[in-house]
C-alpha cells in the first residue's frame, strides 16, 4: 500500500463534510425510532453480560456471555454455533451466528466476548453511576459494543429489512490475549471473511475534537523483534582497546541507531527489556529474566526484546532491512543478530475502507448524529478486524464510547450505545439494500 494512500486518513474528515445530509427513508425512521425504543433494554442487556466475569481466561465465565448474546441472536433468527478451541490452548473458543440471502452485501460483523479483568481483579462488575455513565470490567471493551451490534440487528430485522440478507456474526472469545498459534485461533474468522464482502468491528467509538465521532479505517500491525548481541569479555582496564567494546556498548549502540536512522511515519519499535551482564538469562515465557555482572569486567552478552509496529508490509520489509544493516556494523570485540516476529497483520488505510468511512458518516449526518471522522492508524492498538482487512473493505470503532478501558474505572457513555446502534442499523441496511 503506498505510503501518500495509508496516511491519506487525514483527507477523510473531507469526505465527511462534503456529503450532503438527507432525510431518513420512512423504512430508516422506523429503524432509528426502534433502536431509541429499545434503550432500556440495551442497557439490560449490557448489565447482564457485564455481570458474568469473562476474563480471557475464565473459560466458563467466556462461554456463559456467549450464551447471553447467543439468545439474543437466534431471537433475531440467526442460526448460532459455538466453535470450541483445542484444548491446550487454552481458550474458550468463538460464537458464531449467521443468516443467509441473496440480497446485497455479505457482512461480517465482529465483537468478542472476553476481557482482560480475570476472575480476581479489582474494580465491580457493574455499577451504575448515573442515568448516562456505567462503570464495569468490560463494560466498554467491549461488552458495550456486542450490545450495539444486537441493538441494531434488532431495529433492522423489526422491520423485515434482514429478510433475504447474509450476514455473519463473530463474538470471538480471546480478542484481549488471542490464543496461539493464530492460525487457529483466527482461522474460523479468516474463513468466514472469505465469504464476506464487508466487516464491521464493534470496539469502542472514539471522538475527537469537539466531540466529534471517530471511527477507524487503519490499525498499524504488531510484530516483536529479538536482538542478541555478544561481545568478548575481559578486564574493564581494556575497554575501548584490545578488549573491544563489549555487549552493552555495541546494544546501545544498536538501539540509537535505530531511534536516528529507522524514521517514517506511523512506524515505531520499542526495545520493552534489556538485560546484559556476563551471566544472563531470558523467560521468553513469562516474560522476565536475570543478570549478573562486575563492574570490572567487560560484558559478554545482552538480550533485547522489542515491540515493532507498522502501517503496511512495505514499510515493514524497509524497516526490517535498515534494522539489519545496522545491527551488522559492529563494534570491535561484539557482533549481533536480529529477528523479527509477526503477530497481528496490518488493517492498511486503503480505497474500500475509506469509502465504508463515508457511508458511515452519511448515515450518521442523515440522522442528525453528526459526520464522521478516521481515527489516526497510529491512535489503535491491535484488533481482531486486522485478520480480516487484507480480506475485505473493514470498518472498526463502532462501538460503545468511554474510558478508562482496561482499568478498575472502566466506563461507558450509555447514552452512546444508543447512537452508535443508529448509525450501525442505518449502515447495515444500506449495504444490504
Amino acid at each position: 500500500m503506498p505510503r501518500k494512500l495509508a496516511l491519506s486518513f487525514v483527507l477523510t474528515s473531507l469526505l465527511a463534510t462534503g456529503a450532503h445530509a438527507q432525510s431518513l427513508s420512512p423504512v430508516e425512521q422506523r429503524i432509528a425510532a426502534e433502536v431509541k425504543a429499545w434503550q432500556p433494554e440495551a442497557i439490560n442487556l449490557l448489565e447482564r453480560s457485564a455481570r458474568i466475569n469473562s476474563g480471557t481466561l475464565n473459560l466458563a465465565g467466556v462461554r456463559a456471555t456467549g450464551e447471553v448474546f447467543r439468545k439474543e441472536l437466534e431471537a433475531l433468527g440467526f442460526k448460532t454455533v459455538w466453535i470450541d478451541m483445542p484444548r491446550a490452548m487454552g481458550r474458550a473458543g468463538h460464537l458464531v451466528a449467521n443468516r443467509t440471502g441473496k440480497q446485497g452485501k455479505r457482512l461480517l460483523l465482529l465483537g468478542h466476548l472476553d476481557t482482560v479483568f480475570e476472575a480476581d481483579a479489582p474494580g465491580p462488575l457493574w455499577e451504575r453511576e448515573s442515568d448516562t455513565t456505567a462503570r464495569g470490567q468490560g463494560v466498554g471493551d467491549m461488552k458495550g459494543g456486542n450490545v450495539v451490534v444486537i441493538a441494531a440487528l434488532r431495529a433492522v430485522q423489526r422491520t423485515g429489512a434482514l429478510d433475504n440478507t447474509t450476514i455473519t456474526v463473530v463474538f470471538t472469545g480471546d480478542e484481549e490475549e488471542a490464543g496461539h498459534p493464530r492460525e487457529i485461533s483466527r482461522r474460523d474468522m479468516v474463513e468466514l471473511a472469505k465469504l464476506s464482502d464487508v466487516a464491521l468491528s464493534f470496539e469502542g467509538a472514539v471522538t475527537g475534537p469537539g466531540g466529534q465521532p471517530m471511527a477507524t479505517v487503519g490499525r498499524r500491525a504488531t510484530a516483536s523483534f529479538d536482538l542478541d548481541v555478544t561481545g568478548r569479555q575481559g578486564h574493564s582496564q581494556g575497554v575501548f582497546g584490545n578488549a573491544g567494546y563489549g555487549a552493552v556498548y555495541e546494544a546501545a549502540r544498536i538501539l540509537d541507531g535505530f531511534r536516528q536512522q529507522v524514521v517514517e511515519p506511523g512506524l515505531t519499535f520499542n526495545p520493552g527489556v534489556i538485560l546484559g551482564g556476563t551471566d544472563v538469562a531470558y523467560d521468553e515465557a513469562n516474560a522476565k529474566g536475570t543478570a549478573a555482572g562486575k563492574t570490572n569486567v567487560i560484558a559478554n552478552k545482552v538480550v533485547v526484546r522489542g515491540d515493532l509496529r507498522y502501517l503496511d508490509y512495505a514499510q515493514r520489509d524497509r524497516a526490517h532491512a535498515r534494522m539489519r544493516e545496522i545491527v551488522g556494523q559492529s563494534l570491535p570485540g561484539a557482533s549481533a543478530s536480529i529477528t523479527f516476529r509477526d503477530s497481528y497483520p496490518p488493517m492498511a488505510v486503503t480505497p474500500g475502507n475509506l469509502k465504508l468511512l463515508e457511508l458511515y458518516s452519511q448515515a450518521s449526518s442523515d440522522a442528525g448524529l453528526g459526520t464522521v471522522g478516521a481515527v489516526p492508524p497510529t491512535a489503535r492498538g491491535a484488533g481482531d478486524i486486522q485478520f480480516v482487512a487484507p480480506l475485505v473493505d473493514s470498518l472498526d470503532g463502532l462501538g460503545a464510547s468511554g474510558g478508562g478501558a482496561h482499568s478498575p474505572n472502566e466506563r461507558v457513555d450509555l447514552t452512546s450505545m444508543e447512537r452508535s446502534a443508529i448509525r450501525a442499523a442505518l449502515l447495515m441496511y444500506r449495504l444490504t439494500r
